[in-house]
């Protein structure tokens, strides 16, 4: 499936996928398959008793509590589509609120979370703080939006789907979102019990936006107007290639905001003073990246219009290796980004997809390129066809896991696209509404009753 190709490094310039039947080149074809196969992460790498969402399909692995909050949503999207049945999401997700409910809270360092946030890690067994990781503040937030989704969605009077509403307030209204702003403006990054706050503040464009709406909107411990307008104060307008846009050089940033965010003709400040919206300042960044890939200012073969797609990844590195002649240092995950971040030739695959909303007309060519190779290994897609990413041993890397937090934006704004249901639902939040509202957001769909 597209994430377990999620980074491919030096791709060869032809990628043709002659054997695949002409049908599935085709939108309505390719693209309910592809959101299918990246639902079934979320089957798979799931622990029943508790809801956790294993970070990547790596035996022994943590949860990410960002991939449950994409797995809260995908749950509703599963439902509607036909791959789970309702009461099976009800029972998913209600196991999942009420750990989340009932686990320790408290600056312990073995607890799962303080002051109504998470840590970025959990043990996927007993729950607890993993690794040593910060208690982070936008993976509270991804997982508070899975959250507010789920309680969207089940909206029934039986007593399972009333109890998930109830969880799901109870969980927004504990988060002390003032606590994280640590006398300042900006929202921390997060916090560790043996250190303190992180020095590092969400300042500069980056998938935060839905973080400061979640903060904005809160019932009960929300920040004021003067931190969203602190954060986009941070803000660096650029121009690449001839295309002026707020800049992110990642991928992801430009998506992940947007899974439940619908930005579609509603403007905040900053938006407004540059006649945009944040939905096409994506679009915009998207066209950027496939033009950065065109002109591949580094040389790395097989950059080009239909390879493209540079995000947060997984890599081939830490390592220094030759290639096609030039001595290169490779990083593993990390923050690749363009035109003006670190670029060491590896692609990120599940990024271009998650960007089909913006700009279908360069992601669907896209697609039988690298997504139908892809979705070639998955053997109950399209049984046993070869995968055009096999060649000999050292021609390329290829990374041999999924991520949660790569499988869940395809899924989700796959659907987006073809359904613009996650949008449909969030835009009903009256937390949300509220959030976008404080922060100056206008025009469109807020204009509706």
């Amino acid at each position: 499936m597209l994430s377990r190709i999620a980074n491919l490094h030096r791709a060869p310039a032809a990628m043709k996928p002659a054997s695949f039947p002409s049908d599935l080149i085709d939108e309505q074809a390719l693209l309910p398959a592809l959101r299918r196969a990246a639902f079934s992460y979320f089957l798979a790498q799931v622990n029943p008793a508790n809801g956790l969402v294993r970070d990547k399909d790596k035996q022994g692995w943590p949860a990410s509590i960002a991939a449950v909050g994409l797995a809260l949503t995908s749950y509703c999207v599963g439902v509607e589509r036909g791959y789970l049945a309702r009461d099976d999401a009800v029972a998913r997700t209600l196991t999942t609120l009420r750990f989340f409910a009932r686990s320790e809270q408290g600056d312990s360092p073995a607890a799962t979370g303080h002051k109504g946030f998470y840590y970025h890690f959990l043990d996927m067994d007993n729950g607890r703080r993993a690794r040593d990781c910060e208690l982070s503040s936008i993976d509270t937030a991804l997982l508070t939006a899975g959250v507010l989704a789920a309680a969207e969605y089940y909206d029934g009077e039986g007593k399972d789907e009333l109890e998930i509403r109830t969880l799901a307030d109870f969980l927004y209204r504990r988060i002390d979102w003032q606590w994280m702003r640590a006398r300042c403006q900006l929202l921390r990054h997060g916090w560790k019990p043996e250190t303190g706050f992180l020095r590092k503040c969400w300042r500069g464009y980056d998938e935060a936006l839905i973080l400061y709406v979640l903060a904005l909107g809160s019932p009960t411990r929300p920040v004021e107007r003067a931190s969203y307008d602190a954060w986009t104060g941070s803000f660096e307008w650029k121009s690449a290639y001839g295309i002026d846009y707020l800049y992110a050089g990642s991928l992801f940033i430009h998506q992940m905001s947007h899974v439940w965010l619908d930005l579609r003709g509603i403007q905040d400040d900053f938006m407004r003073a540059h006649d945009l919206d944040y939905f096409e300042n994506s679009r915009r960044a998207t066209l950027v990246q496939q033009r950065y890939a065109i002109a591949n200012p580094l040389g790395f073969p097989g950059y080009g219009e239909h390879c493209w797609g540079i995000s947060a990844s997984d890599g081939p590195g830490p390592a220094t290796r030759q290639s096609h002649g030039v001595r290169r240092g490779f990083r593993d995950y990390v923050g690749r980004g363009a035109p003006y971040g670190y670029d060491d030739g590896t692609l990120a695959p599940w990024a271009v997809a998650a960007s089909l909303p913006f700009a279908p007309e360069i992601v669907l060519p896209f697609a039988p390129e690298i997504v139908l190779p892809a979705l070639a290994q998955m053997h109950d897609v399209f049984h046993a066809r070869s995968a055009v990413f096999v060649t000999k041993q050292g021609t390329r890397w290829v990374s041999p896991y999924r991520f949660g937090i790569n499988d869940g934006p395809v899924l989700l704004m796959l659907d987006n696209h073809l359904h613009d249901f996650p949008w449909r639902l969030m835009r009903g939040n009256p937390c949300l509404r509220d959030g976008l509202a404080k922060a100056g957001f206008a025009g469109g769909w807020l204009e509706e009753p």
